[in-house]
């Protein structure tokens, strides 16, 4: 069989994206669009990848992690032709079939790559390309065929002549070729073109005219294959790839109540049985265990939630980690840096901040914990706050084991409860409490009888 060698072109500016990010570092569900094609690439296991960066080529390269990749750059912008050639330097003394990806196509699957390669082998094509049929082809390079129906050319939309502006199938963008033929040919291409630039679709016609093998293997679903070119097509292919991510994660064994409602991005993970209510949106490296329940309108950030957990309505989770069989919610909010032992309960109004709350803590409503370590079995009051910033440095709370914290207390930090002490309502407490003690500060309080008729007669 022979080698495989893979180029990804992530080098664009995107001009019609209107904006100052190169277009393939726009996010689509979570990562960056031009991560999509390499890691459908990937699994066909190519000899060598060459990434071809081009404009704002540091922050491209910077998505693109992995050790093994090679970079190429195009210095200016002279087309996809001359982008080709530039990566075709680091390719070298490589023979085999070159597969060339758009990294503006982030739809394309693995299974689609796999059947071009192959239908190129099978047919032992020089040149391979994928095609689709649309209803509306504008924007696109058209397809040419002669009156025997084969493959001759490719026409950008710019040069477009006035009977050819009709035709339905279009170039997708994404190529084999015959490692030599690309080699010996890139450098034959000129710049004839409205454009003034080097196309690499005009490999296309010089195939046909030197009597190569030429096919274009006509995908059915034009989805997968759409270019994303302006912010339009960017929705377009968020929703499309939303849609296969939910889809998975359903087929896996997750409810999710309402499809068109609920926002999870690429590579987040959800257990077995947990389902999943309106409104969800669940982003970055967050994970989600077996058994659990996201009801609605719930955020969850770069976290990981344990089995069994009931995440209420309206709360906010960003950068933390919680246990088995907690209960967060609703209307919480846990800041970053938060851990959440197993059966811990964080009620409504409750934001916690840079904590670690140990196993069967309850904070049932409307405090702040922030820069704390609560150990096991404590109950927080509501309205207790952590005075955790004197102006200039954050200080931390230490509450161990058994404590209970009466309402509307304030711990000025920083300060230790010690373990099964209590601390009354209504306390300010600024300095340590030892173990088993009881600890408050209010004043004294005064019953004035008769006050009130004596000072109604007085009107």
């Amino acid at each position: 069989m022979k080698a495989l060698s893979v180029i990804v072109l992530a080098g664009g500016k995107g001009k019609r994206m209107r904006s100052g990010l190169a277009k393939v570092l726009h996010p689509l569900c979570g990562m960056p669009m031009g991560r999509y094609p390499l890691l459908s690439v990937k699994p066909l296991r190519p000899e060598r990848i060459v990434i071809l960066v081009g404009h704002d080529a540091e922050r491209v390269r910077e998505i693109f992690p992995e050790p093994n990749l090679v970079f190429a750059h195009q210095r200016f912008q002279l087309g996809t032709g001359h982008a080709v050639a530039c990566a075709m330097e680091e390719l070298k003394g490589f023979k085999g079939d070159v597969l060339v990806l758009s990294g503006d196509v982030p739809l394309i699957t693995t299974t689609t790559l796999r059947a071009l390669v192959k239908f190129h082998r099978r047919e032992k094509n020089t040149l391979t390309f994928i095609s689709t049929i649309v209803e509306e082809p504008t924007g696109y390079g058209r397809v040419l065929r002669d009156e025997e129906g084969r493959v001759c050319g490719v026409v950008e939309e710019a040069d477009l002549k006035e009977h050819e502006k009709a035709l339905p199938e279009i170039n997708a963008g994404i190529y084999v070729f015959d490692s030599e033929f690309l080699r010996e040919n890139l450098g034959r291409l000129e710049r004839l073109n409205s454009q003034e630039e080097y196309y690499l679709t005009d490999l296309i016609q010089m195939a046909f005219e030197q009597n190569a093998r030429v096919s274009a293997l006509t995908h059915h679903d034009p989805a997968e294959v759409m270019g994303v070119n302006t912010r339009v097509e960017l929705s377009e292919a968020e929703k499309l790839m939303q849609k296969r991510i939910l889809k998975e994660l359903m087929l896996s064994g997750v409810t999710i109540k309402d499809p068109s409602n609920t926002y999870i991005d690429y590579g987040v993970k959800v257990g077995r049985d947990t389902v999943i209510q309106p409104g969800v949106c669940l982003y970055g490296r967050t994970t989600i265990g077996r058994a659990c329940i996201i009801e609605e309108w719930v955020k969850i950030t770069d976290s990981h939630i344990g089995d069994g957990t009931i995440i209420k309505s309206f709360t906010v989770i960003e950068d933390s980690r919680i246990g088995r069989s907690a209960s967060i919610g609703p209307f919480a909010r846990l800041r970053p840096e938060c851990r959440i032992d197993n059966s811990v309960r964080i009620g409504n109004f409750v934001e916690v901040k840079k904590s670690h709350i140990k196993e069967g803590t309850k904070a049932n409503h409307h405090s702040y914990l922030g820069d704390a370590t609560i150990g096991r079995g404590v109950n927080i009051g509501a309205g207790t706050i952590t005075c955790n910033y004197d102006g200039r440095k954050k200080h931390r709370t230490i509450i161990k084991d058994g404590a209970f914290i009466g309402s509307d207390t304030q711990l000025v930090a920083p300060v230790t409860i010690g373990k099964n002490a209590y601390i009354g309502a209504g306390s300010t407490i600024t300095r340590d409490v030892p173990d088993g003690a009881l600890s408050l500060s209010r004043p004294e309080q005064k019953v004035i009888k008769g006050w009130v008729k004596r000072h109604l007669s007085g009107r």
